[in-house]
């Protein structure tokens, strides 16, 4: 099982229907075929600043990359992204102990990247440092 998280923060003009919406949208992403499970919603550790977190558990690498493709995550992030400040990825952990895990992981992301410039762009601002 690999389970992916997010921790997030809204933009201070976003307004409460647009994070609802945000927040929906992303609980429709946590609901296609590839994942076996989800939580989407408040962050319960303020130390870093993000208010809310998205954690998916995915089973195995062909799941991640037919959940990374999937139409309607590829439908929503563009949905999602223009609303959030901030946005950190992970951590992510997992029960498979494959020492190359992460490499393939990260080759996954890589070929998103390659495949949608544009995602990726509008991506990289939103990355906490």
């Amino acid at each position: 099982m690999i389970v992916h998280m997010l921790r997030f923060s809204f933009k201070e003009t976003a307004t409460e229907e647009e994070r609802e919406h945000v927040l929906a949208v992303m609980r429709r992403t946590a609901s296609v075929e590839s994942v076996s499970f989800s939580t989407v919603g408040q962050s319960l550790d303020d130390t870093d600043g993000f208010t809310h977190a998205y954690c998916v558990g995915i089973a195995d690498l062909p799941a991640l990359r037919r959940y990374m493709h999937d139409p309607v995550h590829l439908t929503g992030d563009p949905e999602i992204m223009p609303h959030l400040a901030r946005l950190a990825i992970g951590p992510d952990l997992s029960d498979d102990m494959t020492p190359t895990l992460a490499r393939e992981i990260l080759a996954l992301h890589d070929e998103k990247v390659a495949l949608y410039p544009e995602w990726a762009a509008e991506l990289g601002p939103l990355l906490a440092a």
